[in-house]
């Protein structure tokens, strides 16, 4: 039975565990799309794969709000606060350069061992959030105590799966290098949901909000292959003549804006605090592709499975810890003068915000128009012409657990879908 204090912080936050289906549902989706980075083995340059995640990355940002919600929608919810276009613009800039050092850190040291690393972003988003989003304020000694316990728990295992990382006989010789480009990556990812929080206090959709963040990733990425993938003859380009493997990388793409979207719910309901450390549960599921799809872990002596799996259990133990803290009465007033704040300084209005807060109030996506039918059919087309060249990537896959992991994606889809259409019509 559901103790007084635990009622209470759930009519504090009716949307509390709408918030933690979206956070999962996230981990799952966000775990399965780092997968096609895989191909870096195959001989691809970093950035190649990076930008070519991105162009699927775009093509879905555009798809599913406008399948969702329609662009006069998400047109007019943008020019309604045109503040948050510059936000949305680095947020997107952020993304990028964390994508890409994610990459470097899969060469480097492997997938199940760089996932639990960069997820450490948790713990630059409960700084933020805290620091500049009153987030835990006025919280009770029992969600602060979850809050310690997991941040420790955290950086306990982090500090677990780098010493495997450096100290294992078979590790790769640039593991120093993938470890730092798994902590660049994770401060970078960390400061990314700094726009995001200020988007949904003012009251933006997510819909919305993704449409100006695909931009400033996009525009980021042919910059960064421009200036250090050779320019005119970058490996991006090789790419091109591997159409192949584009599939793949586009999949990748569209697979990942799934898993954002639901991330981009979870920090709308429940705070950077608790939405990022669930929806960092994808470390268990890039544990699942890396160890049971791939075998990673195949040639591993039982130390470094002991550690890696020990780590990953540990950090996904804090996470939970993290997100389980539900926030109470005297939290949530914290929460409505931070909002507050921002109404005041980017003249909004206040009773507005605070109801989006609860996904309430504009429900209704309006009348789609042809442009927007014309958007989905471009996507579609473009998806086909890819898949119309698709081959199997040049890798050691056990196709029986990607069949298993993929059924457990859907299941999660429908769920996440059912629940936020049921209870906010997605807003």
């Amino acid at each position: 039975m559901a103790s007084s204090q635990d009622t209470a912080a759930a009519s504090a936050n009716p949307q509390h565990m709408l918030g933690v289906l979206c956070g999962l549902a996230a981990g799952a989706w966000l775990g399965a799309a780092e997968a096609p980075t895989k191909l870096v083995s195959a001989g691809f340059s970093p950035f190649a794969i990076s930008l070519c995640m991105v162009v699927g990355v775009f093509t879905a940002r555009w798809t599913f709000p406008t399948l969702m919600k329609g662009t006069g929608f998400v047109f007019s919810d943008i020019a309604s606060k045109p503040h948050l276009i510059l936000w949305g613009l680095l947020a997107g800039a952020l993304w990028a350069v964390a994508n890409t050092l994610t990459v470097f850190a899969i060469r480097d040291v492997g997938l199940a061992t760089a996932f639990p690393l960069w997820n450490t972003n948790s713990l630059i988003g409960l700084l933020w959030g805290w620091l500049l989003f009153r987030e835990m304020r006025g919280a009770g000694a029992r969600t602060i105590g979850k809050v310690v316990l997991g941040t420790l728990a955290i950086i306990a295992a982090a500090i677990m799966l780098g010493f495997s990382t450096l100290h294992d006989a078979g590790a790769s010789p640039h593991a120093a290098r993938g470890l730092a480009a798994a902590a660049g990556a994770s401060l970078m990812w960390g400061t990314m949901y700094v726009p995001y929080r200020k988007a949904y206090l003012s009251g933006m959709s997510p819909l919305s909000f993704v449409t100006i963040f695909t931009i400033g990733e996009l525009g980021t990425m042919l910059a960064l292959t421009w200036c250090f993938d050779g320019g005119p003859n970058s490996s991006a380009l090789q790419l091109l003549h591997h159409r192949e493997v584009l599939f793949w990388l586009f999949l990748g793409g569209f697979v990942w804006v799934i898993g954002d979207l639901f991330q981009q719910y979870a920090t709308k309901y429940l705070g950077i605090s608790r939405g990022i450390p669930l929806s960092n549960t994808n470390q268990l599921w890039g544990l699942a592709w890396g160890a049971l799809v791939f075998g990673e872990l195949a040639a591993a002596d039982s130390a470094h499975i002991g550690l890696v799996v020990g780590g990953s259990l540990l950090m996904i133990l804090g996470a939970l810890a993290i997100s389980t803290a539900t926030a109470g009465a005297d939290e949530m007033t914290s929460r409505d003068a931070a909002l507050q704040r921002e109404c005041d300084r980017y003249g909004l209005a206040y009773g507005d915000a605070r109801n989006a807060q609860h996904g309430e109030g504009a429900k209704e996506s309006g009348k789609r128009r042809w442009w927007d039918w014309a958007i989905v059919a471009v996507a579609v087309s473009l998806f086909l012409w890819f898949a119309s060249d698709a081959a199997v990537p040049p890798l050691m896959m056990h196709w029986e657990w990607v069949a298993v992991l993929c059924a457990m994606l859907l299941a999660t889809l429908a769920a996440g879908c059912w629940a936020l259409w049921t209870r906010t019509r997605f807003n």
